[in-house]
């Protein structure tokens, strides 16, 4: 991921749009009357971000639900299942994940693992699509973007429950200002795939192999958005009931974060540790892929305070 410093410019492709908009929830089916075909239709953007809090139904089409966008190029379909890494896999299309071929209004993906799936495509207006898979009981919304002006902030923000499962451990290296706390002495933090919202947390010195670390605590982890803010996120970390610790979280970089302490005005860095790419090969650690959930977060209010000044604590 480049710097978090991008602005949202949404590659709309109105011109070629607007010859055949179609009303909300009418299948793109009269493509002899316009000058714009299904392909050329998902051709004119080149990413498709899949809005998974907007799907529909209760099946689930494995390839649509592991991916954060998709691309379609001259009969070739390449999908991002990473948030770490987005933008530079493929030149920011992501990995090839198979063929596709068009027949009027449907869709015919040629999957690498899954085989053949047949979509309905509709369109609801110039920013938005829907495919509906013909043998399953889902709908999946996508929203077109440009390769060039992708938001990765407002991606990376929408989807930071992944993005913290993405690392095998996120091991502290920076710690700042702030009172005293228990959390001081937590140095890596592991935010576990197979369970959702799951984390564990060791005391472990800091430059202690992973396969060697003892896990202290257990806990669930929530994200929750700041009102007024995009960017500014709050998570807090519920150790089993017992007792919970609260910090904003900012993203750095695609591997780098920051957690202000809210109760002491500590600020931590971590870094992520052994990213896990959610494909099979290449040199990295691979892992069976986790699908993606509809991400439900509660807004907080957070009173104005004077964060670290960067000064180490230790």
């Amino acid at each position: 991921m480049k710097t978090l410093k991008l602005t949202l410019i949404l590659f709309v492709t109105a011109v070629l749009f607007s010859s055949c908009v179609i009303d909300s929830g009418n299948p793109v089916t009269n493509y002899n009357d316009n000058s714009l075909t299904l392909d050329e239709l998902l051709q004119s953007s080149d990413l498709w971000y899949i809005d998974y809090n907007q799907t529909i139904g209760s099946g689930d089409t494995r390839f649509m639900s592991l991916a954060f966008t998709i691309s379609f190029e001259n009969g070739k379909i390449y999908a991002n299942n990473n948030l770490v890494g987005l933008g530079a896999v493929g030149s920011g299309y992501g990995d090839q994940i198979g063929f596709y071929s068009t027949d009027g209004a449907i869709l015919t993906v040629d999957h690498d693992l899954d085989g053949y799936i047949d979509f309905e495509v509709y369109q609801v207006n110039a920013n938005k699509i829907k495919f509906r898979d013909l043998d399953r009981n889902v709908t999946y919304t996508l929203i077109p973007y440009s390769v060039t002006n992708f938001d990765y902030d407002k991606i990376f923000y929408e989807n930071l429950e992944y993005f913290l499962q993405e690392y095998v451990t996120w091991e502290k290296t920076e710690t700042f200002d702030g009172e005293e706390n228990p959390f001081d002495n937590e140095n890596f933090l592991a935010f576990i795939p197979d369970n959702v919202n799951v984390f564990k947390s060791s005391q472990d010195n800091e430059g202690t192999a992973i396969d060697n670390l003892i896990w202290d605590f257990q806990g669930t982890y929530e994200i929750a958005d700041v009102q007024g803010s995009d960017t500014l996120k709050v998570l807090t970390l519920n150790y089993n009931g017992t007792d919970f610790e609260e910090f904003e979280l900012t993203v750095l970089n695609d591997g780098k974060i920051e957690l202000y302490h809210i109760s002491s005005g500590t600020s931590y860095e971590f870094e992520g540790l052994e990213n896990i790419i959610y494909k099979k090969g290449g040199n990295t650690v691979t892992k069976t892929p986790r699908k993606r959930f509809k991400v439900i977060r509660k807004t907080k209010v957070l009173t104005k305070h004077t964060k670290s000044t960067k000064k180490h604590k230790r």
